[in-house]
């Protein structure tokens, strides 16, 4: 084995350097650019960067439509930084805890020029880390620093596209007091991404569809059993219905937030409290509605030996996702359970305009 790390080594390196507040280099032929997580940015670092080069400020086209900014590229805009641009100021654009109490921070002036390759790319990047979606890149010229994480953009691109494949790790019996013969079994993916966990109740047997739920792990609901959402009433719910079937599995994938990671979650609810749904938080943020990749659900079932189910949800995505991925749905199982007054909103928004069935 090499000592030498390979791309998707490195990409993992590199998720970790921007969460760490530093930069990485994205290279697409002779094309090469510094990279800077607009979350939580520096301003010594900032500044470190933009002396290298022409520099903007990359941001989503969601975002780019809340600042009423012109994205020219698609789905993200090139924003040119001020001559007087400060960390203030990138935090600021990314970040919309500010908009409502300080709703003046254009005008904006966007690039439209030339390739966006790498800025999309870097946008891409910052979201797989859990970050907020918005980047500083500067063209460079001169070699970068051999310290930093170098990608190149063909392989980076196609692994940001690929799904991970998982591998089981270890497994150990847990019972529990919803499902008192449980076997938990722990699969790590191959892109240095977090664990994610399958709960086996009872015996299922392989060539019978199985009772799954696959659930997005909630902290605030799975654990300080919150009132804003039904994510805690339906992980209860699904166990105890495996239990009664006398078998089933539980898949709990780190996906917080629908894929946008706990700290943004935070912020999408700190929006909410605004007065924005969930939805529009996640817009006003840069997100898409649900960034979650049910693909990884799919994966990790068929290590396990399934190749069909019946599906505990209330979400016709993951039915979709499931039968484009090879995994027969012979069932949608309904779960409507955790309707309560203070998430009463937020079950209407998820059936009004993510098409969930409640």
């Amino acid at each position: 084995m090499s000592l030498k790390p390979n791309l998707r080594e490195r990409i993992a390196r590199a998720r970790t350097d921007l969460r760490l507040g530093l930069p990485v280099v994205v290279a697409s032929g002779a094309s090469r650019a510094l990279v800077l997580a607009a979350d939580g940015i520096d301003p010594v670092r900032l500044a470190d960067v933009v002396k290298h080069g022409a520099t903007v400020l990359v941001i989503t086209a969601r975002r780019a439509e809340t600042l009423s900014a012109r994205a020219y590229d698609g789905d993200l805009a090139r924003l040119r930084l001020p001559l007087d641009a400060t960390a203030a100021w990138v935090a600021s654009v990314a970040d919309p805890q500010d908009d409502l109490s300080r709703p003046m921070k254009g005008p904006f002036t966007s690039e439209r020029g030339g390739s966006a390759r790498i800025h999309g790319l870097a946008l891409r990047l910052v979201k797989s880390a859990r970050l907020l979606p918005a980047a500083i890149v500067t063209e460079i010229e001169a070699a970068p620093p051999e310290e930093l994480t170098v990608l190149d953009a063909d392989g980076l691109d196609e692994i940001l596209t690929a799904p991970a494949t998982h591998e089981e790790v270890v497994a150990g019996r847990v019972p529990t007091a919803l499902a008192a013969r449980s076997r938990v079994h722990v699969f790590r993916p191959d892109d240095g991404g977090e664990d994610h966990v399958a709960a086996e109740i009872g015996k299922p047997p392989r060539g019978a569809p199985v009772l799954t739920r696959l659930h997005s792990a909630c902290f605030t609901g799975d654990v300080l059993g919150s009132l804003k959402c039904d994510c805690g009433a339906q992980l209860h719910a699904a166990l105890k219905q495996m239990e009664e079937a006398g078998a089933g599995v539980l898949l709990y994938l780190h996906q917080e937030g629908r894929g946008i990671g706990l700290a943004n979650k935070m912020r999408a609810y700190r929006l909410q409290d605004q007065g924005f749904d969930t939805v529009e938080a996640n817009h006003r943020l840069g997100f898409e509605d649900d960034e979650r990749d049910f693909r990884t659900g799919a994966d990790i079932l068929k290590r396990l030996g399934f190749s069909s189910v019946r599906l505990l949800t209330n979400n016709p995505a993951k039915v979709d996702m499931m039968a484009t991925q090879g995994i027969e749905v012979v069932e949608r199982v309904p779960l409507r359970v955790g309707r309560t007054a203070e998430n009463a909103a937020y079950l209407d928004v998820k059936a009004r305009k993510s098409g969930h069935i409640l």
